[in-house]
């Protein structure tokens, strides 16, 4: 079977899809050599990589509440911090857990806002990487790592197929932000996620060619960003969606 390499796109609650289409690819038998993610992707990405099973990150979310905290905090004022997220994630990945340490290879993406770049991490520490690349601008505090000032990697690389260049065979972009045309603008809070949504969706269409082949399920595009709750929902239209595409995924990595 051929080496395949998986990019798993940011996406908030829409993330929660990754799960499925990893569970899909454990029952269809494709068993990622190594990862790429950024912000909810690079958060599946890390835990997989660790040893999780896709059910067993889907409950930590629900009983932990992983994307609760996060949720939770984009309702105050000011700048914020993900310090409690950090303690989950020495918890369950351990204080001083390195990427060295996960079974799978991944790679972290971040955006240094000095440098206005794209900084991708696949050595070392993993915690600080791992939370700037969920770290939203404005919304919550940047991450000061080896001289850098660090945000969501997804701000100017959403789908991060690129990273994957020369590491594998085959490489499959998963994204989980479909536009819904059809949505309206009624509030302000809409208004702000649907500037976000176009403005990194457009990166990811950029982006797209990179990818050997490319998951989108559109179910994903009736939910909300913040859609939390829908954590079942999302887990299984990322698994059946994937799982509609078994006969061209075989084909493609056998």
């Amino acid at each position: 079977m051929k080496k395949v390499g998986l990019a798993l796109s940011g996406g908030a609650a829409r993330g929660i899809a990754h799960l499925g289409v990893l569970k899909a690819f454990d029952e269809i038998g494709i068993k990622p050599a190594i990862l790429s993610g950024v912000s909810s992707g690079a958060i599946v990405a890390v835990f997989y990589a660790a040893g999780y099973s896709p059910d067993d990150i889907l409950r930590l979310i629900k009983e932990l509440r992983i994307y609760r905290v996060m949720r939770l905090a984009i309702g105050q004022v000011g700048i914020l911090h993900l310090d409690e997220v950090e303690k989950l994630y020495f918890r369950y990945l351990g204080e001083g857990a390195t990427f060295e340490d996960l079974d799978i290879p991944v790679i972290i993406g971040t955006t240094d806002m000095h440098a206005g770049a794209t900084v991708n991490f696949s050595s070392g520490e993993l915690i600080k990487p791992l939370i700037a690349s969920s770290a939203v601008p404005i919304l919550y505090r940047p991450v000061q790592y080896q001289g850098m000032l660090l945000n969501d990697g997804g701000l100017l690389d959403n789908l991060p197929t690129q990273a994957l260049a020369g590491k594998c065979d085959v490489k499959i972009g998963v994204h989980s932000n479909p536009i819904n045309h059809e949505a309206r603008i009624t509030s302000l809070r809409s208004m702000v996620e649907r500037t976000a949504h176009l403005a990194i969706n457009n990166n990811v269409q950029l982006r797209r060619h990179l990818s050997d082949f490319f998951i989108e399920p559109p179910q994903l595009k009736y939910y909300r960003l913040m859609s939390f709750s829908k954590a079942d929902e999302l887990f299984n239209i990322g698994f059946n969606y994937t799982m509609s595409l078994k006969s061209e995924l075989f084909e493609l990595t056998k």
